[in-house]
């Protein structure tokens, strides 16, 4: 028979997960962090492009939804709200680092243009999937800061621009304009061979997920 956390992840809304770990049922925390590890990984992955920083900020990301969840309103969908944290947390580890390209997302719109190496250069490239998402992966991470999340969180991702919008705090139009952009410099014929692959992308799965959902558990079980 199926177990309370296996039903709870295909049965319960993300709203009803909230007010039954608010109530006390913490162990159902996991289900909401097995349904969005892929999105924050790749959010934190676009935004830092290492990926055991990444794993860090989900961690934290986690920690604070939790400890302030009583806080959610549910003015918004509870995953723009989790994923805005997991954006404010990647944002502060990169200002952290003193980098001196940073993310703006609400900056000046301009950037370098970029360059993609030419898949024509490598013929099997164009024939594997495992190697185009690969080169999908790349090209997304090569795009400049102000285009690389968008581009993430609209085309990876799938959310919707409204929802893309609210978890980086633009306009509707202002995300329009770089998703725009982020197409020009991805190059429409690319996108349009690697279509349906690119869910094959950034994959968080596995070990890599078990070991952040028990490192949170282990973190809020400390905290009493």
């Amino acid at each position: 028979m199926p177990t309370t956390a296996e039903k709870a992840r295909v049965e319960l809304t993300d709203e009803e997960l909230v007010e039954r770990v608010l109530a006390g049922e913490v162990a159902l925390y996991e289900v909401i962090m097995r349904r969005y590890n892929q999105r924050l990984y790749r959010v934190a992955r676009a935004i830092l492009r290492d990926d055991a920083e990444a794993e860090d900020v989900m961690q934290d990301a986690y920690v604070r939804a939790y400890l302030h969840l009583h806080q959610f309103e549910g003015r918004a969908p509870f995953s723009t709200w989790l994923t805005r944290i997991a954006v404010h947390e990647a944002l502060a580890r990169l200002r952290s680092r003193k980098r001196t390209e940073q993310f703006d997302v609400s900056g000046h719109d301009g950037g370098p243009a970029m360059t993609l190496a030419d898949p024509a250069l490598n013929p099997e490239m164009a024939t594997s999937k495992a190697e185009l998402s690969s080169l999908l992966e790349q090209a997304v991470l090569d795009l400049p800061d102000q285009y690389r999340t968008v581009v993430m969180l609209r085309d990876v991702e799938e959310m919707s621009t409204a929802e893309a919008a609210g978890v980086l705090s633009l306009s509707e139009q202002n995300l329009k304009v770089r998703l725009h952009r982020g197409h020009a410099m991805l190059r429409q014929w690319f996108l349009a061979r690697v279509g349906s692959q690119a869910k094959e992308a950034f994959p968080f799965m596995g070990v890599r997920c078990d070991r952040v959902v028990h490192a949170v558990l282990q973190r809020i079980a400390s905290l009493g």
